[in-house]
């Protein structure tokens, strides 16, 4: 049954998210904005859609799905806008030494419809299964262990032309360019750190 109402959202929460308004062009979008993002630090066991529209009166799940399929905004910018701030907060601002750790996480997932989904080793249940694959990055300076970006890997069988397909890309291609990107915002690790699947490849050592 559902209880809550998004008129109970801390205001705190809402002036944090009001950093991310220009972003956006309507107020549907900058609702539909907090209403998931407050949806994603719920309770709920599910973090799906269908779950944070259930879980809020004032919530439907045709404008969850409007603002995150149909809504026209870069997913990029709100990425780095969050790291801005991010720098400019003492409880998140990074020390001057650190490491960017690269790694992949898999998640289990029925069905054929999603982006990347294949038959595909599964991280959070240890073997092969039907899911999808994030290659992240994180930055570690000791302390703390903040995400900085992530992309969606391709499995080939998701994709039209297989590994012929242009925008077929290996999990160590993907992970270059994250790193091209910490680069790109003049942050100069002193190290990176890899899983073990990404050292045994050579050609990403060479790049790297």
């Amino acid at each position: 049954m559902k209880e809550i109402t998004t008129d109970a959202i801390p205001k705190c929460f809402d002036k944090w998210c009001s950093n991310f308004d220009n972003l956006f062009k309507t107020k549907a979008q900058k609702r539909g904005f907090r209403n998931y993002i407050y949806g994603l630090m719920g309770d709920s066991e599910r973090k799906n859609l269908q779950q944070i529209s259930d879980n809020y009166i004032d919530v439907s799940y045709s404008s969850l799905r409007r603002f995150l399929v149909l809504s026209k905004w870069d997913d990029s910018k709100i990425n780095e806008r969050r790291l801005q701030l991010m720098s400019k907060c003492r409880q998140t601002k990074p020390r001057r030494n650190f490491s960017i750790i690269i790694d992949d996480s898999g998640h289990k997932k029925s069905g054929n419809f999603t982006a990347g989904i294949g038959r595909q080793y599964i991280g959070e249940i240890g073997k092969t299964d039907n899911g999808v694959v994030i290659v992240t990055s994180y930055l570690y300076d000791g302390v703390r262990s903040l995400p900085l970006d992530f992309c969606l890997y391709q499995h080939a069988n998701s994709l039209e032309g297989g590994k012929e397909d242009p925008d077929y890309k290996k999990k160590p291609e993907i992970a270059i360019e994250l790193v091209d990107k910490c680069l790109s915002r003049n942050m100069k690790p002193d190290e990176i750190r890899i899983d073990c699947g990404y050292g045994n490849n050579s050609n990403f050592i060479k790049q790297l």
